[in-house]
């Protein structure tokens, strides 16, 4: 799907708002219509970016990227003073680097919220993935991803509350299928794990990672994937499994439906189950 299409929707509805409400600034202010076109444009840019995930390519496709340097960054910045003062801040950015079989992909999100004062978010995220392809079906890869919040020390459960969530390993991948309709790769390695509690507490051990990556395409309008991961350390046993199909009904319809489950079997309730339905409907 082309991104265009993936916006055409709500955007039509925004930009009829504009519109509509373009010559009468301070009316538009007070009765609501401008916060309805923000909240429109907040909601159109989260259906984009669950949609557009489940197409990456870097985690279904092909290994045959173009040469050299790629990616995208997003910023967002909004501040409010009055009788509510607040502060957020929300950086994005992936890159990609390709070197004839070496393939680079750097991934970073960076949120702050503040709220009269007090921090209520700072979550960073990074990932940095290494792939070395040496025929079109093995490769071996180096992963290193590293996740913090700055506030788990003031957490009501700082004890179960992570400030340092941290992993680095290597392995083997073999891609089972690659054609344009199916792809389906599989990796396993074996790493450190670093976690850091909101008590300071800290704990390094061994840990072992498998995945799974399958991209299934019906037709030019419906396809499917799953993600799933699993990180097995003394400390706990962690998996994530993310099932998601997609739908381009109409040049002006699309949809995503997906279920993601994550299991983590050092907490009280184990599994959270959560059901995603993104839409875009243009006229």
């Amino acid at each position: 799907m082309k991104h265009a299409t993936k916006l055409a929707a709500i955007s039509s509805l925004a930009l009829a708002l504009g519109i509509a409400t373009a010559p009468a600034f301070a009316q538009g202010e007070l009765v609501g219509t401008d916060a309805l076109d923000e909240r429109i444009d907040d909601i159109e840019e989260s259906v984009a970016e669950d949609i557009a995930r489940s197409e990456d390519s870097s985690r279904f496709g092909n290994p045959e990227y173009r040469e050299g340097l790629s990616g995208s960054a997003s910023l967002s910045y909004t501040g409010k003073t009055g009788n509510n003062e607040s502060q957020e801040l929300a950086l994005g950015a992936r890159m990609r680097y390709a070197a004839g079989k070496f393939v680079h992909n750097i991934g970073l999100a960076i949120e702050f919220t503040d709220e009269e004062g007090t921090p209520t978010k700072e979550d960073v995220f990074g990932v940095y993935d290494a792939n070395y392809y040496i025929d079109d079906s093995f490769y071996v890869f180096a992963l290193g991803r590293v996740k913090t919040d700055g506030l788990a020390d003031v957490s009501a459960d700082p004890a179960n509350t992570y400030a340092t969530d941290a992993y680095l390993g290597v392995g083997p991948g073999y891609r089972i299928f690659n054609t344009p309709e199916m792809t389906w790769r599989v990796q396993a390695g074996i790493g450190v794990s670093y976690l850091k509690d909101g008590l300071d507490n800290e704990v390094t051990e061994t840990g072992y990672l498998a995945a799974s990556r399958f991209f299934y395409k019906f037709n030019e309008d419906i396809f499917l994937t799953n993600d799933t991961d699993i990180l097995k350390s003394d400390t706990a046993l962690r998996a994530n499994n993310d099932l998601g199909v997609n739908f381009k009904m109409t040049d002006v319809y699309s949809t995503r439906v997906s279920y993601l489950t994550e299991y983590n079997d050092s907490r009280a309730i184990r599994t959270d189950n959560k059901l995603g339905i993104a839409l875009v409907f243009g006229f």
